[in-house]
């Protein structure tokens, strides 16, 4: 039997996590003359990038200041919220990206460095990031080229600059952290209880929980992501495989 919903402790993904194939934006060079992605960060999640194909690099920038990771086949990377990144395309370049709190990055939970007088401005803001319906490539090219141009700004602000930043994305965000509650309480943190109960339930010797096993499947969506083409998973909605319980055995008729 197939279904497109079961009880919720079949829902969430490893770990409360989320998971998309990523091919970095290539064929039209920013400014600056590099390719890739659009420069931006997350306020409550972190981000890994497990590099498949190709070469490139991570331009990030925090408290620290500026930094260049080397990436190529096999390279392994994370950032926790606060770090500014940008996927910087040198040929190829592929990342399976696998994010903390699920539905929260999907909820707004990314700002991207446009320059300051737009991300000091909710609306000004919400213009710049969203895409259209039509004419999206254009689009897209125009938002990455903003937060290039914010991004490189923030790196010649020296910390001030990246305060400022913080402040002004904190304010942007800071409506949506109640509804994100509630999305980390039906994944990360239910996952989490539901890990302590089956401890519980393995010291008593119980085994229950392994009878409700199921397979579960998220095919690919393909949209227009920040620093690519994104070949997503909706893993707050799988496709459960389960099969059919078995019939109970029936009485022979008397005869």
């Amino acid at each position: 039997m197939t279904s497109h919903g079961t009880s919720p402790s079949h829902e969430a993904f490893p770990g409360g996590t989320s998971i998309s194939r990523l091919t970095v934006y290539s064929g039209s060079a920013c400014a600056d003359g590099l390719e890739g992605g659009t420069p931006h960060m997350h306020t409550a999640s972190t981000e890994a990038y497990v590099v498949i194909a190709g070469h490139g690099a991570l331009q990030s920038l925090d408290a620290h200041g500026l930094r260049e990771t080397a990436l190529s086949a096999g390279s392994t990377v994370w950032f926790t919220p606060g770090t500014i990144h940008r996927a910087v395309n040198h040929g190829g370049l592929e990342v399976v990206v696998v994010m903390s709190n699920a539905g929260l990055p999907e909820a707004g939970d990314a700002v991207m460095t446009f320059p300051p007088e737009i991300v000091a401005d909710r609306e000004r803001y919400r213009a710049a990031a969203t895409l259209p319906a039509d004419g999206v490539e254009d689009a897209v090219r125009r938002r990455r080229d903003l937060a290039v141009e914010g991004f490189h700004r923030l790196t010649e602000g020296g910390p001030e600059a990246l305060r400022t930043f913080y402040d002004s994305a904190i304010a942007l965000v800071r409506p949506k952290a109640a509804a994100w509650r509630e999305i980390w309480e039906s994944t990360v943190a239910r996952e989490t209880r539901r890990t302590a109960a089956v401890l519980d339930a393995l010291e008593r010797g119980d085994g229950a929980h392994l009878v409700e096993s199921a397979l579960m499947e998220s095919p690919p969506q393909e949209r227009w992501g920040m620093c690519g083409n994104l070949r997503a998973h909706d893993v707050a909605h799988p496709v459960v495989h389960t099969l059919d319980p078995p019939s109970p055995p029936q009485p022979e008729a008397n005869r």
